[in-house]
């Protein structure tokens, strides 16, 4: 991919390119006011999107947390990162999704437990949480920088957003914070069990989901047999909830995927078909 980097909104570094044929990533450093850090922005542009041809057209966003394993082996946190952008541009010249800008939202590292997580817990020991902050940074911070610097398409069945683990479990609570702004969610191997599974059980009280979701979860997530029952039985738990609230298999998919574990190769792996299923071509 070619590959540029920026800090905010200006910079004297000069940005470094390596040509490809899967589109450009942009790196931006963000100062958040309302987490009071720093962290990366990740945003890859599809193949065309800089044609003058193409100067017009307006792009679906996908927001995904831990941007650091989105596109690069080398900033991944285990050395294998998702490939989205081989992904997306292997699905755009099939011509199952249309273009899409990604935006990879780096987590804050130390304090990504934290920010991930909207609940006081035990389990994980968690006293002071900053995860009902999210919906704020994304909504006032990470979205007015992405829509002003890039040409982002109007519209919730424009915005999806998503991630894996806790990133997973972040993206539902904003989902549910947030509603009526994200009209596709991508939930890989949600942390249900964060805080005595409390959000599953705010779940069963709300109605306005997005309109398409992908829920993906491995047989083998925890490694022992108890906990892995435990994780893929939450799971389908809050599908039993989805289903309830009316979504049905065109609007909601589940992959509960045989000896499949808690890795990005995992996520990596169903990562085509959510994509093609979040935005296939209707």
């Amino acid at each position: 991919m070619e590959e540029t980097s920026s800090q905010n909104q200006s910079s004297n570094l000069a940005p470094a390119v390596t040509p490809s044929p899967t589109g450009m990533l942009h790196v931006h450093e963000l100062s958040s006011r309302i987490f009071r850090n720093k962290r990366m922005l990740r945003v890859w542009t599809p193949p065309g999107y800089d044609l003058p041809e193409n100067s017009a057209m307006r792009y679906p966003v996908f927001y995904l947390n831990d941007g650091q394993n989105l596109f690069e082996r080398s900033t991944s946190f285990t050395g294998i990162e998702w490939e989205v952008d081989e992904t997306a541009t292997c699905l755009v010249n099939q011509r199952r999704i249309r273009p899409v800008i990604f935006v990879g939202i780096d987590n804050a590292g130390l304090d990504r437990l934290k920010e991930y997580i909207p609940y006081r817990s035990l389990n994980p020991p968690l006293l002071r949480p900053r995860g009902s902050k999210y919906p704020a940074f994304l909504l006032e911070e990470v979205m007015p920088f992405v829509e002003q610097h890039y040409r982002v398409a109007k519209g919730v069945d424009n915005r999806a957003l998503g991630g894996s683990s806790l990133g997973a479990l972040i993206s539902l609570y904003v989902a549910m914070s947030a509603p009526g702004i994200f009209g596709r969610l991508l939930v890989e191997s949600p942390s249900l069990w964060v805080a005595n599974r409390q959000l599953l059980r705010e779940a069963r009280k709300f109605r306005s989901w997005p309109a398409r979701m992908f829920i993906g979860i491995g047989t083998r997530e925890a490694g022992r047999e108890d906990k892995d029952q435990q994780t893929v039985e939450s799971v389908r738990e809050l599908e039993r909830t989805l289903r309830r609230a009316g979504m049905d298999r065109q609007h909601l998919r589940v992959e509960i995927v045989e000896g499949a574990t808690h890795s990005e190769g995992a996520w990596a792996a169903r990562f085509p078909e959510a994509l093609a299923f979040l935005f296939g071509q209707d």
